[in-house]
């Protein structure tokens, strides 16, 4: 099995508390999100109709999918009203004022 690439997405103040972005990192779009300080990597498409979850309402850990409302847990992936549906999500690093994502 590979090892993860650590890849640079950001710099900490790119993404305000309580706010996600979308990031293309070496052929993926992932959403990256900013929870009280907190990172958090997942894919960018919703499981339902590809929606942008990196555009979507974040609300704690739980960002709302703009195009249709399905709801996601950022730090795990997982859809809060079917957790059997998930979305990858990627562990984030900061290192010295920049976030870094693994990559598998």
């Amino acid at each position: 099995m590979a090892e993860a690439r650590r890849v640079r997405v950001a710099a900490v103040g790119d993404v305000a508390s309580g706010e996600g972005r979308v990031v293309e990192v070496e052929g993926k779009t992932l959403a990256l999100f900013n929870v009280d300080g907190a990172y958090y990597a997942i894919d960018n498409s919703c499981a339902h109709r590809g929606g942008p979850l990196g555009e979507g309402e974040l609300d704690g850990c739980v960002v709302t999918c703009p195009w249709h409302a399905w709801r996601w847990d950022v730090a795990t992936g997982t859809n809060v009203n079917n957790p059997a549906v998930k979305v990858a999500r990627y562990p984030v690093h900061v290192e010295r004022g920049a976030i870094f994502v693994d990559l598998p």
